[in-house]
């Protein structure tokens, strides 16, 4: 592999590549510790202090800006809103025609889509970065922090919309360095920087676990961690590149004096075709009723339920309602994003067929069958995978942002495959060997 990455900066244009792709990480992660005009920074660094290890209900937010929204910096909405406006999108397009219509038009009609996912990032970093400036207002950021209040000093209208815009400006930065990186560097420029954000915690995870560790000064626990770590690692690369290949056959035509067609080839279907969506919407879903709580300042009965069962994460009605969850959105992001139908018909119209099952519904059926079947396993090991954090490594100084688990393991897993097959093929390209054997 370090052969391979020897070649790799050998080569002119791939250089140029990978070191334009590096100095756009080290922008963006300059950008996550640059504060913003109006807050208090010696207060935020206190308070970041004393909340170390407990991120309560903005753990996910907060590792996908790389740290930056407990800071408060400039990139402190980090990639979120743009992650949620592609979903959001992703979701429309199956229930309004318009946009429908708009994905099937090809490059021109992607190019209007992701147009309406910048429109609609912009106005949730507005919407987000007004909800952190209140809860950075109102002391909830840090509940356990006696500076809380005293994060924003100054709490007037005009520095408000100040602090909303620069946010909103991080976040179209952020935007705008994705797509440099996708149009002249190495890789999906959004799965980078979402790369980047969760493995620039990691260190601090790892050694915060080493130091809560009580065996032989906590270097037991940081060793059981880092083997159960790549072990995990092991199984999601295994999961993730696994699939079931449906052959497919096309007849041969004759058209004037050549035949075409008489090819076999495959449909991959993916074990995890849903990728690391069904964890991101189950999580923000149960971040809702405490978010609820937590601003309305509610001491009721219910509120306290609430907060007993569904706001630290280790309770075993947070953690079945978790698990069942993301076994539904698994199904439901499945079942919206592969259209056996759509498959089959366009099967049928190249002369395509699966050996043994007839053109038209019975192949749709067949495909409907095979896919629902391979997305209970798929499904149940993202729902094992999520619970990871809280249950087996609590043992040993884990908390519900530990580094190997959850949506945190899957992306950077996921990412790093693509990222590395782009840069093998790339190499292949020039008669060079890739990465992998």
């Amino acid at each position: 592999m370090l052969t391979a990455f020897a070649r790799a900066f050998k080569t002119p244009d791939l250089r140029k590549k990978l070191l334009f792709t590096l100095g756009i990480i080290v922008l963006f992660r300059l950008g996550a510790h640059v504060p913003i005009p109006g807050v208090s920074y010696p207060n935020v660094n206190y308070c970041m202090k004393q909340a170390e290890g407990s991120q309560g209900l903005f753990g996910l937010v907060n590792m996908f800006s790389g740290g930056a929204l407990l800071q408060i910096t400039i990139f402190a909405l980090g990639i979120m809103p743009y992650i949620t406006a592609s979903i959001i999108l992703q979701l429309l397009t199956v229930v309004i025609p318009r946009l429908e219509a708009l994905k099937k038009e090809g490059q021109s009609g992607q190019a209007k889509i992701t147009q309406y996912t910048r429109y609609l990032t912009v106005a949730l970093a507005v919407l987000q970065g007004t909800g952190l400036v209140a809860t950075a207002r109102s002391g909830s950021l840090f509940p356990q922090c006696d500076r809380a209040g005293q994060i924003i000093p100054d709490q007037s209208i005009f520095t408000t919309i100040v602090m909303v815009i620069t946010m909103t400006a991080g976040t179209a930065l952020i935007m705008w360095l994705g797509e440099l990186i996708t149009d002249r560097g190495i890789g999906n420029g959004m799965s980078i920087l979402m790369f980047i954000s969760i493995a620039a915690g990691f260190p601090g995870q790892l050694w915060s676990i080493k130091q809560q560790g009580k065996i032989m000064d906590g270097w037991l626990e940081f060793g059981v961690v880092i083997a159960v770590g790549l072990a995990m690692v092991g199984l999601v690369v295994f999961v993730e590149q696994a699939q079931r290949r449906i052959p497919v056959q096309y007849a041969k035509r004759m058209i004037g004096r050549r035949s075409y067609g008489g090819t076999s080839t495959y449909i991959p279907l993916k074990v995890n075709q849903a990728g690391v969506i069904p964890v991101i919407f189950a999580s923000s879903l149960l971040y809702i009723p405490a978010l609820i709580v937590q601003f309305s300042g509610s001491k009721s009965g219910w509120a306290t339920w609430i907060n007993q069962h569904f706001v630290k994460g280790d309770h075993p009605y947070y953690m079945v309602t978790y698990f069942l969850l993301i076994v539904f959105f698994a199904f439901f992001y499945v079942a919206i994003s592969f259209n056996p139908e759509e498959v089959a018909d366009n099967m049928k119209k190249y002369g395509g067929f699966i050996p043994g099952i007839r053109a038209g519904r019975p192949t749709a059926e067949y495909l409907s069958y095979v896919l629902n079947r391979i997305t209970w396993p798929g499904s149940l090991y993202l729902g094992l995978i999520a619970l990871v954090p809280t249950t087996a490594l609590a043992g040993f100084g884990a908390n519900q942002n530990f580094p190997f688990g959850g949506t945190s393991i899957l992306i950077i897993v996921g990412v790093g495959l693509e990222t590395v097959k782009q840069i093998e093929s790339q190499l292949q390209q020039r008669n060079y060997e890739g990465f992998l054997r």
